[in-house]
């Protein structure tokens, strides 16, 4: 029961909160205060049942399997923007609200009807007053937030610290709650909220949160939404052992040969496909490449010659040939060979041969499409998505009712508290 009035109720109705109360009746504000308050002892508590977990050996700290989940929040995301958009929106506003009053003018001297004095004026005052607020933001706020790579980060009028997210429902505005779930009995060591919508910002953090938790062989897991060659050098320079998938994980893992009859609903986003080749054109294939590489011959039997030092092309070793203007000319192929015959004057070509580096990401790809990585990593998913169906099923979490990172976080918090009180009732129940 997330809804701090539905509790009210049930303490004024249910006879078992009524005995959990004393028949106290607290009034919802103060049930809502409670928790928007009280992430500092909400975290305490927290500390203290892992503490009771780990003594009655339910903490097996041999895998820790990082997942999050992206909820709304107590925000609008018809009121995210950035600086150039909000201006924009104050501008119109503005220009609108003058609009309409001179269209009432006008109207009032041909005798037009029109509405009263007081809609005209309510509508009015809302128009100002929502300009006036977003130039109040302008003035508080001189710069864009800006994300991780740079780029500029929208900002939101009624909490600034969540986020837009695409999610498979769509787009949202709230925050993400990410859990670190230990793999012997599905055990939260670590619950954090986040106002972003990337979970690669959000993986070192958390793996330094939970690090008193973690053992000298403890073993991290997490989905390729987690994959960044930043992410990756972060855990070898923690000497932590981890297994982060990447995008092409499953199309190199042959269990998955047959996904692609599952994938027969479009994107709900958008297509994220790139745009292929022009079909019927010469491929670097169709060229033969001299054995010193000194040059190449075309399917027309044209010779073209080597082009410039050798390069790097996407972690491909190049060496480019190109042929003279003079031979493309009048080739009869040019349709063939090249995508824009009208404006290009000659044809090249490369010759890529992958370079084989010791970097982060290859030995990550070595090391999860190892059998016995693949088999570590299988166990992630019976590890991680029954604590997040728990949580969003079973207690009905379906969206965070608090504004600000701080709040959410407890709220967060709270829930996995209560996920882990259930697991020791349980674990005593059982035994």
């Amino acid at each position: 029961m997330v809804s701090s009035r539905a509790i009210e109720r049930a303490c004024r109705d249910n006879v078992l909160f009524i005995a959990l109360t004393g028949d106290a009746k607290p009034h919802f504000t103060t049930l809502a205060d409670f928790v928007s308050r009280s992430r500092g002892a909400i975290a305490a508590v927290f500390g203290q049942v892992l503490a009771v977990l780990d003594s009655e050996g339910l903490i097996g700290r041999e895998m820790f399997a990082i997942d999050g989940v992206k909820l709304p929040s107590s925000a609008s995301k018809h009121l995210s923007g950035t600086r150039a958009e909000f201006a924009a929106r104050a501008d119109k506003l503005e220009r609108k609200a003058r609009e309409m009053l001179d269209r009432h003018r006008s109207n009032d001297g041909a005798g037009v009807d029109r509405p009263s004095d007081a809609t005209i004026a309510a509508r009015l005052e809302r128009m100002h007053r929502r300009a006036t607020e977003l130039r109040e933001w302008l003035a508080a706020n001189p710069k864009d937030r800006l994300g991780p790579n740079g780029g500029v980060r929208k900002s939101n009028l009624t909490d600034a610290e969540s986020a837009k997210m695409a999610t498979d429902k769509g787009v949202i505005q709230g925050c993400c709650g990410v859990a670190t779930v230990d793999g012997k009995e599905q055990v939260i060591v670590e619950a954090s909220a986040f106002g972003t919508g990337s979970e690669q910002e959000v993986l070192i953090p958390v793996i330094d949160a939970c690090k008193p938790m973690l053992g000298a062989t403890t073993e991290i897991t997490a989905d390729a939404g987690y994959h960044s060659a930043e992410n990756l050098r972060g855990l070898a320079e923690r000497g932590i052992d981890a297994l982060i998938a990447d995008n092409g994980m499953r199309q190199r893992d042959p269990r998955f040969a047959n996904q692609a009859k599952h994938h027969d609903k479009p994107d709900p986003l958008h297509d994220k496909s790139t745009s292929r080749r022009r079909s019927g054109l010469f491929g670097a294939d169709d060229f033969r490449i001299a054995d010193d590489h000194s040059h190449a011959i075309c399917p027309a039997g044209k010779r073209l010659y080597r082009n410039g030092k050798d390069c790097t092309i996407g972690g491909y070793r190049a060496i480019k040939f190109r042929a003279p203007a003079s031979a493309c000319a009048d080739c009869t192929l040019r349709a063939k060979c090249l995508r824009k015959p009208d404006t290009t004057p000659a044809r090249q070509v490369a010759l890529l041969t992958r370079i084989k580096t010791a970097n982060h990401t290859q030995r990550m790809r070595e090391r999860i499409d190892s059998p016995a990585g693949r088999e570590r990593y299988g166990r992630r998913f019976a590890t991680v998505e029954p604590v997040f169906a728990n949580l969003r099923h079973n207690k009905r979490l379906n969206r965070f009712t608090l504004r600000g990172q701080r709040k959410v976080d407890g709220q967060w918090r709270l829930f996995a508290l209560v996920h882990n009180i259930e697991k020791l009732a349980n674990h005593r129940k059982a035994a």
